[in-house]
């Protein structure tokens, strides 16, 4: 962290890795951390649960390098079978930040968890809002539809995630209640400025490399990693909640779902997945965030250069001001 001229701290610049999944996100971002003195913090909203490893394509082992091992903040911190929300990223982003700080070194966001990503770049504030059982027996007497409705005239529907499933819906309009009720409950992102780096590779290449990758993932344990959890008692349902490796595994482990069909439902699925997550980039482009979009098909050396170079460029123009 550098000091302005009237001796105050000036923000610190936050470097995020962003693209869609199968991109080679960590290996970046591990490559970037290592000749920047960094540490990454991860914004995937489903590397916080210990156990669930190969689904979640946590890649551990790219972390280690050859005389150390790269921090890495917010994967492993909670168990599988546990809620994790939002607000809660927010507040384990705030501690590992503040953290790296003070062991001297750069923070790197990197994931590919377009809101948890969105949520600080574009520093919402949010609400710590508890369950309200009582709101939500309320709530209970209206449809689907009129309960979007409802939420619509509330707030402004940036996308169709609040509203993808009931309990959504029902979580939404409880911390919108809360908000009115509680206008200073808020989280509070500590002042940062913000370099954001994409990945971006042809499409027939991102489905190229996703088909590679969940062969190597269900070599390597998948199914195996899935009937643990069962057998470990996290609930069939909350599995079916954390994606769609999880969804689809569980449904060939516990109906008919014969494998084949399980695989191509599946690779199907995380296609359409990696559209979606450009889908919310490029929404974030149009509500004024700053993309970098570097070439995935170059070489790690360029790459890392090319991150570099932009990191040292916005670092200095930030110290010019």
């Amino acid at each position: 962290m550098s000091l302005d001229d009237a001796g105050t701290a000036a923000p610190q610049l936050l470097l995020t890795i962003l693209g869609p999944t199968a991109c080679g996100k960590t290996a970046l971002a591990v490559a970037v951390a290592d000749k920047l003195d960094g540490e990454i913090i991860s914004a995937d909203s489903r590397q916080v649960f210990r156990g669930m490893d190969i689904g979640t394509g946590k890649d551990l082992d790219e972390y280690n390098l050859d005389s150390h091992t790269i921090p890495c903040h917010l994967v492993d911190i909670r168990d599988a079978g546990e809620e994790y929300n939002l607000y809660q990223f927010q507040n384990d982003f705030i501690a590992a930040y503040n953290l790296i700080l003070k062991h001297g070194h750069r923070p790197i966001m990197c994931g590919g968890t377009g809101m948890y990503v969105e949520s600080i770049v574009r520093a919402y504030q949010l609400p710590d809002a508890p369950v309200d059982e009582k709101y939500r027996e309320e709530l209970n007497r209206f449809s689907d539809e009129e309960l979007t409705e409802r939420l619509a005239s509330l707030v402004k529907l940036h996308n169709h995630t609040d509203t993808e499933t009931r309990d959504r819906l029902l979580r939404a309009l409880e911390i919108q209640e809360f908000r009115q009720q509680n206008p200073d409950a808020f989280t509070r992102l500590p002042e940062m400025c913000h370099l954001v780096v994409g990945i971006s590779f042809p499409r027939e290449k991102v489905v190229e490399r996703i088909g590679i990758r969940l062969r190597q993932r269900l070599e390597n344990g998948m199914i195996e990693e899935v009937q643990r959890l069962l057998d470990a008692g996290v609930p069939k349902e909350r599995l079916l909640k954390y994606g769609l490796e999880y969804r689809h595994v569980v449904r060939h482990l516990t109906e008919n779902y014969p494998y084949e069909t399980m695989y191509e439902n599946l690779y199907t699925d995380i296609r359409r997945f990696s559209k979606r997550q450009m889908t919310w980039f490029r929404r974030m482009e149009r509500n004024g965030v700053n993309i970098h979009w570097i070439d995935g098909q170059k070489d790690m050396n360029s790459k890392t250069e090319e991150v570099l170079q932009l990191y040292l460029e916005t670092e200095n123009a930030l110290s010019e001001h």
